[in-house]
């Protein structure tokens, strides 16, 4: 079955287009025209942009993946993100024990057998972190890797695999071994040198987990996990959310990294498509919100309220970008990251039809995965 839909304006991850008509099928564009004129076309009023991806989502909707490792906790999560343009996620398992592991990998497996909508693979942050650096990380559940973890860091029916490590904690020989396994190596919550941070780089990760927070700072002497960051060839993860990373220092980092190196992240927790709760727990402590604000009681920022759709608007009003390349770091750049440019992160022939409709306003009054409405 053919569905047809005609767009005032489309960026296709490049290029505006006005008055475009595209055709999908099973879930992809399979043509896209200025000139078509179907009489029964979809009349999407607004600017038609690809589906935002997010590859650090730790909740949403209530849930908390980690305190619901289940198929109806991601099914939660993802619902939640649709309704801001998340159409493609990997959902995040904060630092815990294994069994917490081994039971989010079995559901992410099921997902993905499921093809729950939205659902691209897993993200691992933790456990094998950096306890000054560790956040709001539980220190009870950091600790060395071993092969109960490379059991699950190992499976081929998760997905999409990205695992989160310090790598003063982790041996240059395993994050060979992880990439070898299909991993994807971001390293973040680390207190590691400079040196140490390139060692890992050249043993095959190749990102950084939320730029500037929770790793060394970039000194004149000693340049840090952050230097490492911002003179490597590596991706790295950005949230713009006006408390995480001040303005300037994202201006700063945008000019230092080569054009689609940097990626829009919301590191979003339970709070995000859940309004009428404003406390929720996090490890047995309770995480407050205030206003668009998370914090642990003893003070430390606590993950995010971010949504993709307020993270493109605070990079264009915040940050002074034009809105192209805000929605590229929203969408294509975190698709190039992850592989899967071919088909997620760009409206074009042969793409899957993921796509968000923003007003005037870039709010989001439309979302659609595989061509199918889910807000």
């Amino acid at each position: 079955m053919r569905t047809y839909f005609r767009a005032q304006q489309l960026f296709d991850g490049q290029q505006w287009l006005s008055d475009v008509e595209f055709c999908v099928e099973q879930g992809r564009i399979v043509s896209l025209s200025t000139n078509s004129t179907s009489p029964d076309a979809q009349v999407l009023t607004g600017r038609v942009v690809p589906g935002f991806i997010d590859i650090q989502v730790n909740g949403g909707g209530g849930v908390l993946f980690n305190s619901s490792p289940s198929v109806a906790g991601i099914q939660a999560i993802a619902k939640a993100h649709a309704r801001f343009g998340t159409t493609a996620m990997l959902p995040t398992l904060i630092t815990d024990d294994i069994e917490v592991m081994q039971a989010a990998s079995s559901a992410m497996a099921q997902a993905i057998k499921a093809q729950v909508p939205g659902i691209l693979g897993v993200h691992f942050e933790g456990p094998h972190l950096s306890v000054p650096k560790k956040g709001v990380h539980p220190a009870g559940h950091i600790r060395r890797i071993a092969n109960a973890e490379l059991a699950e860091f190992a499976r081929q029916d998760l997905g999409i695999k990205l695992v989160t490590l310090a790598p003063e904690n982790v041996a240059e020989d395993v994050i060979s071994q992880l990439v070898a396994a299909g991993v994807k190596v971001c390293l973040g919550h680390s207190n590691a040198d400079y040196a140490t941070a390139m060692a890992a780089i050249n043993a095959g990760a190749d990102g950084f987990t939320h730029l500037f927070n929770a790793m060394s700072a970039l000194g004149s002497r000693e340049p840090g996990v952050v230097g490492a960051a911002l003179d490597s060839d590596a991706w790295c993860g950005l949230i713009v959310d006006g408390h995480h990373v001040h303005a300037a220092s994202a201006r700063i980092a945008l000019r230092a990294k080569a054009p689609g190196k940097v990626l829009l992240v919301t590191d979003a927790m339970p709070p995000v498509g859940d309004d009428d709760n404003l406390t929720f727990e996090l490890f047995g402590q309770q995480v407050i919100r205030s206003g668009d604000r998370l914090n642990a009681v003893t003070g430390e920022l606590a993950g995010c309220v971010l949504d993709m759709a307020s993270a493109v608007r605070n990079s264009v009003s915040m940050l002074g970008l034009s809105l192209d390349e805000a929605l590229r770091m929203a969408s294509l750049y975190p698709a190039q990251y992850l592989g899967v440019s071919d088909d997620y992160g760009q409206l074009t022939v042969g793409a899957r039809a993921d796509f968000v409709v923003l007003d005037d306003d870039l709010q989001v009054s439309h979302t659609y995965i595989g061509g199918d409405a889910h807000y």
